[in-house]
C-alpha cells in the first residue's frame, strides 16, 4: 500500500479511494467518525459546557450530512443549513497500529474553498477567542478568511489562539527541537504573549504571559493517539474561558488528553467529558 508509518500526507480522490478498497479486506475494525483537529477541539469545548460557532464546508454527501449531524449532536453552532455545497466532503483515512501509532491519509476536499464569504462576522464580535489550524492557510482562500477573521476580532478585542502544529516538522526535526528547547521557549515569548506546548506522555507547558508553568503528565496505557492534541486544546481553551488560570487549565488539559490516547477514536463522549471535569472539581479546589 506504500504508506509510511506515523506520518500525515495530504492525498487525492483517487488515492484515497484506492486506500479504502485496499483496506476493506485487510482491517481489523474500522469506525466512521467525524474529526478534523479544528472540529475535535471545539467539539471538546462544547461538551465540556462551552458555546461555540464553528465555520466550514461539506459536500451534499452522505460523509457530509453525517458530519453536521455529528456537530449539531454535540452543541456545536455552524449554520448547518448554509453549510452543504457542491463538491465532496473532505475525508481522513487513520490507520491505528497496535504500539498506538497514528497514520494520517488526507483528502482536502471541498472545505478547502472556504472564504471570507462565509465568515460570520456576528458570531466572531461576541466570541472570547477565535481559533485558527496553522495547516489550514495553505489554502488561498482559507489564508484570506483567516485575515479577514483576524482583523474582525481584533477591531472587537476578541482575543486569537492558533494551533501551529505540523507533524512532518515534529517528525523530522524531532532531536533538533530537545536541543534548542529552551531558547524555543525564549523566541516563542517574544510574539505570543501565552501559550501552551504538549510533551506528549511528558506532559506539557503553558505560559499565561508571566510565568511558565510545568504540567506532569497523567500515565496511562495508549491505544490510539489521534485527536489527543486537539482534545489538550479544546480543554485548554475551555478552561480559561470559563476563566480558571492557566495552571488549572494545563492539568485539565492533561487530564482530558490522557483520556482520548486510552481511548479507541478522535473524540470521547460527552458524558465521560463530563465526568473528568466533576474528577478534576472533586480534586483541584480552583474548578
Amino acid at each position: 500500500m506504500a504508506v509510511e508509518k506515523g506520518t500525515m500526507i495530504r492525498v487525492d480522490e483517487a488515492r484515497q479511494i484506492q486506500l479504502f478498497d485496499h483496506l476493506a479486506d485487510h482491517l481489523v475494525c474500522s469506525k466512521r467518525t467525524s474529526g478534523g483537529s479544528i472540529a475535535n477541539a471545539i467539539t471538546a469545548i462544547a461538551q465540556f459546557g462551552g458555546k461555540i460557532f464553528y465555520a466550514c464546508k461539506v459536500g451534499d454527501d452522505d460523509n457530509g450530512r453525517f458530519y453536521l449531524h455529528d456537530l449539531c449532536a454535540a452543541g456545536v453552532d455552524c449554520q448547518i443549513e448554509q453549510r452543504r455545497n457542491e463538491g465532496m466532503t473532505d475525508t481522513c483515512l487513520v490507520m491505528i497500529t497496535s504500539d498506538a501509532e497514528r497514520t494520517l491519509n488526507t483528502f482536502s476536499g471541498v472545505n478547502t474553498t472556504l472564504s471570507e464569504h462565509d465568515i460570520v462576522p456576528e458570531a466572531i464580535i461576541v466570541s472570547d477567542y477565535v481559533y485558527f489550524a496553522a495547516y489550514m492557510v495553505i489554502s488561498p482562500s482559507i489564508r484570506i478568511a483567516a485575515i479577514r477573521v483576524r482583523e474582525i476580532a481584533e477591531q472587537n478585542g476578541v482575543r486569537i489562539a492558533a494551533s501551529l502544529s505540523d507533524s512532518d516538522v515534529v517528525l523530522n526535526f524531532r532531536d533538533d527541537l530537545h536541543e534548542m528547547f529552551e531558547t524555543a521557549i525564549s523566541s516563542l515569548k517574544t510574539f505570543a504573549r501565552t501559550f501552551a506546548i504538549t510533551l506528549g506522555a511528558e506532559g506539557a507547558l503553558v505560559y499565561d504571559g508571566t510565568q511558565l508553568h510545568i504540567i506532569a503528565p497523567y500515565k496511562v496505557e495508549a491505544v490510539d493517539t489521534n485527536g489527543a492534541g486537539d482534545m489538550f486544546a479544546g480543554a485548554f481553551l475551555f478552561a480559561i474561558t470559563q476563566g480558571k488560570d492557566f495552571l488549572t487549565a494545563g492539568k485539565l488539559e492533561n487530564f482530558a488528553a490522557a483520556a482520548v490516547v486510552s481511548n479507541y477514536g478522535s473524540r470521547l463522549t460527552a458524558t465521560k467529558q463530563q465526568q473528568i471535569l466533576a474528577l478534576c472539581k472533586n480534586i483541584e479546589q480552583n474548578f
